[in-house]
């Protein structure tokens, strides 16, 4: 996938761009239970911040319709209120300049057994949760009965202050001339010509902020959110990325921790080459079940009886698209790296795997582009009248401030043939993918996020085994990592990213459990 660097948005996040982008296709206790009620005060500041910013005032009012960066669509409407937060720019300057994070909520039905506050993030990095949680607020409506559901718009995303780069039409460009996965030296230059181009436009554009979209930042800012919505404790749900987040979050404040719950879990533990082979893999896995599923089909399926034969099938199609590119119906073309989005984009949830038979059959038998360029769209956040959200360019600004790790076209050729063993078919776009961050214009802080949490509450580590983009094994890493007793391993027998969201009533009932009655599952809950 263009540029491919860890990105782990939700189920929920792929889902809704699918649905808007096809649809022309289908025409143990609950003794803090009122936490909420308790003095903020008395919990851990968030760093030793101002009074002007832990005892400011959210002035909630009726939510405005999306605006293009996080998304676009209708308002809400409803019971939705969107609020602004004065979050510290730096954290080592508190009374220094502040940065502005949007947030929205639906306050909880039953006032009277209302537990707090409920925080989403639903992944990316770079989703927004402005437009995340009121989409699929129906997914939640349980848990709203005890909680005010919240989410935000993570700082560098969206309307908190938004990363900028390149614009709609520069974006079209770019998407479609460059070759992500290079078969000789011109075109590695060109790749390289173009991600420098790219990050000149993000310093230009938003240079200031670069250096302060970090996950660690905006782990304080949920803990300034805490305070300010006048919760004694954090309680979370983080999905994909927001599994990271949360990790995070509970390292830095283990006593502010309340009921939290982490959904298609990113290994903490993995630097971004270990966690790009890892998401190799799994998107790998998860084609491969959807080929198995396919083959059921006969003669319309596009990979024909799967396996190893169906992998080259697509390598053979992927490969004439890198020589000549579909035409399409917007007059876009599909390129090799656009195909290989809209592919990837599909496997994200199970529901979608019927369109991905109807796109790889238009674009192998009628050599057509559209369905593709659709399911590519999708993913990429680019509306039907070539508008982008900035959840690519937020997604590359995160990451390359997190991570210190910096590699060389050397580095990559060292790797690719691990990469192509990984995956025939996904490999070597990811292997690319780690040059994203080489001339990035903010320097990047760690080598893997620290998520220790001895002393935390518990908190549910919810793993699927067919999930593509944060590969099963994530959960049990991050369990342990998360400590003795805090790390509640909860695994899912299915397909597609992250489980609550899958259908499931077993996964789902043991999470409703938790947070509204506070009853832990055993370690190695497992449902299917």
């Amino acid at each position: 996938m263009p540029s491919s660097i860890r990105t782990t948005r939700s189920r929920a996040l792929v889902s809704a761009a699918l649905v808007l982008a096809l649809a022309a296709l289908t025409g143990c206790g609950g003794d803090d239970d009122k936490d909420s009620a308790s003095d903020p005060s008395s919990s851990a500041p968030a760093g030793g911040l101002p009074a002007a910013l832990t005892q400011q005032k959210l002035d909630w009012k009726e939510c405005a319709a999306p605006t293009s960066a996080q998304g676009g669509g209708e308002a809400p409407g409803g019971d939705w209120q969107c609020a602004t937060l004065k979050a510290p720019l730096d954290y080592a300057k508190p009374d220094g300049d502040t940065i502005d994070v949007a947030l929205t909520r639906a306050q909880a039905k039953d006032k009277g057994k209302r537990i707090g506050s409920l925080v989403f993030n639903f992944g990316g990095p770079g989703g927004s949760g402005i437009t995340g949680l009121p989409g699929f607020a129906e997914e939640y409506d349980t848990l709203r009965s005890r909680y005010d559901l919240v989410s935000f718009d993570p700082r560098g995303v969206g309307e908190s202050s938004g990363v900028r780069c390149l614009g709609d039409k520069e974006l079209d460009t770019y998407y479609t001339t460059v070759d992500g996965s290079p078969d000789d030296d011109a075109e590695v230059t060109a790749l390289t010509a173009a991600t420098k181009k790219y990050d000149d436009a993000c310093r230009k554009n938003s240079g200031k902020v670069l250096p302060y979209v970090d996950t660690v930042s905006a782990a304080r800012d949920m803990d300034l959110m805490r305070q300010v919505l006048g919760d004694k404790k954090l309680y979370y749900f983080g999905i994909s990325y927001g599994t990271e987040l949360g990790g995070v979050y509970a390292h830095l404040y283990p006593k502010n921790v309340g009921r939290s719950v982490l959904d298609a879990v990113v290994d903490p533990t993995e630097d971004p080459v270990t966690g790009s082979i890892a998401q190799a893999k799994g998107f790998q896995l998860a084609l491969e079940n959807y080929m198995k599923d396919c083959a059921k089909q006969g003669r319309l399926c596009p990979t024909g009886k799967g396996g190893a034969a169906g992998s080259q099938k697509i390598v053979a199609l992927l490969n004439k698209l890198d020589k000549k590119p579909l035409e399409t119906e917007d007059g876009r073309k599909l390129t090799q790296e656009l195909a290989l989005t809209g592919i990837g984009a599909a496997l994200y949830d199970k529901e979608a795997w019927q369109y991905l038979t109807i796109a790889l059959n238009e674009a192998m038998r009628a050599g057509k582009g559209n369905t593709l360029l659709l399911l590519a769209d999708s993913y990429l956040s680019r509306d039907d009248q070539g508008r982008y959200a900035n959840i690519q360019a937020a997604n590359r600004a995160i990451n390359c401030v997190d991570d210190k790790q910096r590699y060389t076209v050397e580095d990559v050729r060292a790797k690719l043939p691990e990469f192509r063993k990984a995956s025939p078919v996904f490999g070597e776009s990811m292997a690319w993918g780690m040059t994203s961050c080489t001339g990035w214009p903010a320097a990047g802080k760690t080598e893997h996020p620290e998520v220790s949490a001895k002393g935390s509450a518990p908190i549910l580590v919810i793993g699927n085994t067919g999930d593509p983009a944060t590969p099963y094994e994530g959960a049990r890493k991050m369990a342990k990592e998360l400590g003795d007793g805090v790390g509640i391993e909860v695994t899912l027998k299915g397909e597609g990213h992250g489980g609550y969201n899958s259908g499931n009533s077993c996964l789902k009932q043991a999470v409703d459990a938790y947070l509204l009655e506070g009853k832990v599952p055993a370690s190695g809950t497992t449902c299917s």
